[in-house]
C-alpha cells in the first residue's frame, strides 16, 4: 500500500505502540494527502494496478483467517498554523499522539484557536517537536483534536514537557479566560516508528 500511495505523492507514516509489554496489538497509519484530495486518492488507490496485483494474494489468503478485526479512521482538517506535514529528524525514536476532547464544538474551536494563537509557538520553544495537528471532522471521539510531536526518546519527551510546564508564556497563557474549559481531557499514545516509515 505504501509505495501506491507514494505514486500519488503521498508519504506514510507507520508506527506500532512503542510499549511492547500492552496487551493490545494496535498499527497506526498516517496518510497526509491534501484534505480537498482524500477522497480521490484514496480511490485512485484502487485503481492502481501494480498495487492491485501485489496485495491481491494477501487479501485472498487473509479473507478466511482475518489478521486484524478492524480499523478506526480520524478525517482531519491541518490547523492554520501547520497546514502542511513537519518531517521529523532522522534520529527520532519516540513519537507522542495526543487527543483532546472538548465539551462542545465552540469549545473545540478555541482550543485549536489556542494552539494556532500561542501553544504551538511555546512547543517550538521547549523542544516539543510537531509533526502535525488536526480538527477531527470525522471519528469516534468528536468534538475533538489530535495532534503528533516527536523525540529523540523518552527521556527528552520528558525534559521538553517539564520546559513547556515551567515556560513563562505557557504560564501567562494557561489561565485566560478565552481558553477556559477548551478540553475535559486529553489522552496520550505513544507511538515507535516502524523500519519503513517515511515519517
Amino acid at each position: 500500500m505504501i509505495p501506491a500511495y507514494n505514486r500519488q505523492g503521498i508519504k506514510v507514516g507507520a508506527f506500532s505502540l512503542f510499549n511492547k509489554e500492552e496487551e493490545e496489538k494496535r498499527f497506526y497509519l498516517f496518510i497526509y494527502p491534501d484534505f480537498s484530495a482524500y477522497h480521490t486518492i484514496k480511490n485512485n488507490i484502487w485503481e492502481d494496478n501494480v498495487f492491485r496485483k501485489a496485495a491481491q494474494p494477501f487479501y485472498d489468503e487473509t479473507a478466511p483467517e482475518p489478521v486484524y478485526s478492524n480499523y478506526e479512521t480520524f478525517l482531519s482538517e491541518a490547523f492554520d498554523k501547520i497546514p502542511q506535514l513537519r518531517m521529523p529528524d532522522k534520529d527520532r525514536g519516540l513519537f507522542e499522539l495526543r487527543l483532546y476532547h472538548s465539551p462542545n464544538d465552540e469549545a473545540n474551536r478555541r482550543k485549536v484557536g489556542m494552539f494556532n494563537a500561542e501553544e504551538i509557538d511555546v512547543f517550538d520553544k521547549v523542544g516539543i517537536h510537531s509533526v502535525f495537528y488536526g480538527d477531527i471532522l470525522a471519528g469516534s471521539r468528536m468534538p475533538a483534536l489530535m495532534y503528533l510531536t516527536w523525540y529523540k526518546d523518552k527521556e527528552a519527551r520528558e525534559e521538553a514537557w517539564g520546559k513547556f510546564g515551567k515556560h513563562p508564556d505557557w504560564i501567562g497563557m494557561k489561565d485566560k479566560p478565552e481558553y477556559a474549559h477548551t478540553a475535559t481531557n486529553n489522552t496520550s499514545t505513544y507511538l515507535l516508528p516502524l523500519p519503513y516509515s517515511q515519517i
